[in-house]
């Protein structure tokens, strides 16, 4: 691999080539990717290993629950173990699981590989911010961090692209089997690259494994995401009310016992005095309510083109290639543009994709049940344009501020926000969707985007709220030996 040679010699001095970039964001797309990618396959699952709705569901809501709440602890881990060690772990144990999952035998050897994949994808992920925030500055850490931004967004985009495809081929007569296979050539490919090139950072303050908060977060996370995710299909039975319930109390008892940590000098998972950042709180809110809609999005779209319009899986997945088109392209151009302009960016960029979300309720509504996917092209590039624009100006101000030695919580709390929101944006506005539909799913569908439009008008005003953009100088990294 004489290419990576250049690469290598970048990483031994502690530095990360363009190529060690690219890499790392190979080895967070797979996660991603596959928290949308078994959308489409749940039909095949179904009919190959004879689950129940519930067991279905469990397929989606055991990795999502996993990942989201084990994130902060993935970051809090390779602050203090390093990161190229603990992101070079966690994809051999993505890639294992992966595995498991293409030869499940059974609907219940799917579910716990689905959980241990997600844990390893929560200890995978947070390292690649981590290592962006800890060994980049100035305009490489700002773009990097738009490219992860558009990176998470086409990840959700093409894993229901991949996953319809994959399933439409029938490989060997595999049915939904290669959407987890295809995992472990591409994560074997980043993992002897990236060994090579990327570079062994830590944190030069590593701090101990707050149990008692990581516990109470993962408690709390669980307790909020498997009744919403579960209920649903289930019919809200008593314990997922109770399990709410739990929630909150949870909830409370862990802001309680996070406070008195850190007064005592221990650093929490969450630090407070972290989460109190003006950048971090409120950039925070703002990507949780963004991911909400996101989430939501993928869900009521994929459903109204396939079942409302009665196309097959693939082409679900390529009538949203436009917004993904454009997110990428509009990700790549966002650091200059928001270098210039500032927080102004956000703003144009969030009515730019009020604009097309607005311009999509009325091609579908005005044109059902005939629409054509051409119809709803261009005002999927305008929506994916935008939200490129806001999305990657919020994980910038999310970031800003955040000390090098708190790099993997701050990227674990940012990835967590995001992952609980798009979690959170299918169980609420999607179980809307699916009550509305049974009547009308064009009205369905504009109900939903209604909702997502008046949270991006609402982000639009709020970014405003955002402290200007600053430029925080990097320390110099710890290279394990």
């Amino acid at each position: 691999m004489t290419v990576t040679l250049p690469a290598r010699r970048v990483a031994q001095a502690g530095g990360l080539h363009p190529i060690g970039v690219f890499f790392l964001l190979a080895g967070a797309f797979l996660p991603i990717m596959d928290f949308f990618i078994t959308n489409v396959a749940l039909p095949s699952i179904d009919a190959s290993l004879h689950a129940s709705a519930s067991e279905l569901e469990l397929v989606i809501a055991g990795y999502g629950v996993a990942y989201a709440a084990l994130l902060v602890l993935g970051g809090r881990l390779g602050d203090r173990f390093g990161r190229h060690r603990l992101f070079l772990g966690a994809l051999v144990g993505f890639v294992a699981a992966s595995a498991v999952c293409g030869f499940a035998p059974t609907i219940g050897v799917l579910i716990a590989a689905r959980i241990v994949q997600g844990a390893a994808a929560a200890l995978l992920v947070p390292q690649v911010l981590a290592t962006f925030h800890h060994t980049l500055e100035h305009e490489r850490k700002a773009r990097a961090l738009a490219l992860y931004g558009a990176t998470s967004g086409i990840a959700a985009v093409v894993g229901q692209l991949v996953g319809g495809l994959l399933v439409s081929a029938d490989i060997a007569g595999a049915t939904w089997r290669p959407i987890f296979l295809v995992n472990v050539p591409i994560g074997l490919v980043v993992l002897v690259v990236a060994a090579r090139i990327v570079p062994a950072t830590r944190s030069d303050h590593p701090v101990g494994i707050d149990l008692p908060g990581t516990v109470l977060f993962a408690a709390t996370l669980t307790a909020v995401l498997v009744p919403l995710t579960e209920g649903h299909a289930l019919g809200w039975p008593w314990w997922s009310w109770a399990m709410l319930a739990a929630a909150v109390v949870l909830g409370a008892v862990t802001v309680v016992v996070e406070r008195r940590a850190e007064q005592q000098g221990r650093i929490p998972l969450l630090p407070p005095s972290l989460l109190r950042l003006p950048s971090m709180s409120r950039g925070l809110v703002m990507v949780f309510a963004f991911s909400i809609g996101f989430g939501a999005f993928m869900f009521v779209f994929a459903l109204t083109v396939q079942d409302g319009l009665h196309r097959d899986a693939l082409q679900g997945g390529l009538a949203i290639l436009p917004m993904a088109v454009l997110f990428f392209l509009g990700s790549v151009f966002a650091p200059r543009v928001i270098g210039r302009f500032g927080r102004a960016a956000l703003s144009v960029g969030a009515v730019v994709q009020v604009a097309g979300l607005a311009s999509l309720v009325g091609v579908v509504v005005h044109g059902w049940p005939h629409v054509s996917l051409w119809d709803m092209a261009l005002p999927l590039a305008l929506a994916g344009a935008g939200q490129s624009m806001l999305f990657t100006g919020l994980f910038r101000s999310v970031l800003a501020d955040v000390p090098i030695h708190l790099g993997g919580v701050g990227s674990g709390v940012l990835i967590t926000l995001q992952q609980s929101g798009l979690a959170l944006g299918v169980a609420t506005l999607g179980s809307l969707y699916l009550v509305r539909a049974e009547h009308d799913t064009a009205h369905a569908f504009a109900t939903v985007e209604a909702v997502q439009i008046a949270v991006i008008a609402l982000l639009a005003i709020g970014v405003a709220a955002l402290p200007r953009f600053t430029t925080t100088a990097a320390d110099t990294p710890v290279i394990d030996a």
